[in-house]
């Protein structure tokens, strides 16, 4: 997404606004197409719409495609990353002033994403290996899961809410 052109074109130089590690580095990379919440990406026959859920960074990406499986088309999400790590700081973040207010709505675009197929940045956040093997010994349903799609997301907000609560000192 176009909030986060600068980090990787500078391989994490940029903006490492969270208080995380700085020596967090990687190649830098040229980004030859900057995408917006909304736009869509084309892969063979298959398209891809970005949906900006920032928070985790600037320009996090959850993306969204229907597929058909069963005979019916199911919603497919790629869920970006709605984690807190440590060292992010949510209150009187002078880098990323408006975190907490992204993180808020990144939970609110999740919430409202329709999903059948739950997928993610990584394989822990859907329970890859387990449904792999299930789908690999003949179960083509394997990864529909809307019900753990919507647990995780309300997971991941509890916990962002509580570190909201312990870093601006209630801890109601």
């Amino acid at each position: 997404m176009d909030a986060d052109v600068p980090v990787v074109e500078s391989g994490g130089k940029a903006d490492f606004h969270y208080g995380s590690d700085r020596s967090l580095r990687y190649p830098a990379a040229h980004v030859d197409r900057v995408l917006r919440d909304g736009d869509t990406v084309s892969l063979g026959g298959t398209v891809l719409t970005a949906h900006l859920t920032a928070g985790h960074t600037r320009g996090t990406t959850t993306w969204t495609l229907d597929e058909p499986l069963n005979g019916r088309m199911q919603h497919v999400v790629i869920v970006g990353s709605p984690n807190v790590n440590p060292g992010y700081k949510l209150v009187n973040n002078r880098a990323y002033p408006q975190i907490a207010a992204d993180y808020e709505h990144e939970f609110q675009v999740l919430r409202a994403l329709p999903c059948d197929i739950f997928l993610g940045a990584h394989g822990g956040y859907f329970d890859l290996q387990a449904k792999y093997a299930r789908w690999k010994h003949g179960a083509k349903s394997a990864f529909i899961d809307p019900a753990g799609y919507e647990t995780y997301v309300a997971d991941r907000e509890h916990a962002f809410k509580a570190e909201l609560r312990r870093q601006s000192g209630n801890r109601q």
